[in-house]
Parts: structure tokens; sequence; C-alpha cells
């Protein structure tokens, strides 16, 4: 995101992402969205989604389609905007109070500059340290399906 998406973000409410089960953040995220609060998820890249690895990069190849010809629906492969996809997944976005809910939120790779010293909430029910079974981060699986950060494309 640039510079021009960033002003303006006092008053929102800061999350950090890491260790955070991505299907129950995104709940409690699009319902606080849903009751007019200003959300910024950081650390995106370090939301988990539980299941074998193996598993989890299967299912979304084959959403992907990778390798054949095939026109919408897009599908993201940077971790911020597969967070995101996932919170509009869970919002009426087609209905004016989900497009503006909508609005109210920015998901970051990392920490931005301009919220660096802000306090971060996270959310303890969405906490992975209660799963019992394998997972990976979003930014494993970003990778495994095509996303290449920044430093590595130099």
């Amino acid at each position: 995101m640039g510079r021009g998406a960033m002003r303006g973000l006092e008053g929102w409410t800061v999350i950090d992402a890491t260790g955070l089960v991505l299907g129950r953040m995104a709940s409690v995220v699009a319902k606080r969205l849903l009751m007019g609060e200003h959300i910024a998820i950081v650390n995106a890249e370090k939301a988990v989604i539980s299941g074998k690895k193996k598993a989890v990069v299967k299912r979304y190849k084959d959403r992907l389609q990778i390798g054949h010809y095939r026109k919408g629906p897009y599908w993201p492969r940077r971790p911020d905007r597969i967070v995101w996809r996932t919170i509009r997944g869970m919002l009426p976005r087609y209905k004016e109070k989900g497009k503006e809910a909508l609005r109210r939120l920015k998901v970051f790779i990392g920490v931005p500059e301009e919220l660096r010293g802000a306090d971060t909430q996270t959310i303890p029910e969405a906490s992975a340290q209660k799963l019992r079974c394998p997972y990976i981060t979003v930014g494993e699986l970003a990778r495994e399906i095509g996303w290449r950060p920044p430093e590595e494309v130099r």
C-alpha cells in the first residue's frame, strides 16, 4: 500500500496476526468491522492455517488451478491479500454495511513505518497455541503458491 493509504490511521485498532489462526481471527475481525471499528492488521504473513502443509497447499493450488487456462475468480497469492480475502468472505459485501466495513480494514505484510510505535492487540481466542494439529503460516503458503517477497526478487 502506498503512503496515501496510511494517512489517518490514528484511532485505528492495530491487531498483530502473529500466531493467530486465520479463520478464527477473520471471524472476530469481521464482527468488529460490522460494529464500526477501524482495524489495521499487521504481520499478516505470520497468521496460521491449521492442517498438514501438503493438504493446505494442495487445496489452495487446486483453487488456483495452476497450470490450467481459466478466467476468474481471481485468488490472491500475497499473504496480506489472502488475509484480506478471508475477512471479505465473512462480510455481507454486496450490502452497504458490508462495503463500509471492508473500507474500515487495512492489512499489511510486516509492520509499516507509520505503525511501528502503535499499541498492538491480539485475539486470545484465535491463538494457535491451542492447536494440537500441524499448521502452516500464511507466508509459507504464499511462497508455495507463487509469491516471492520483495527482498527475494532482487
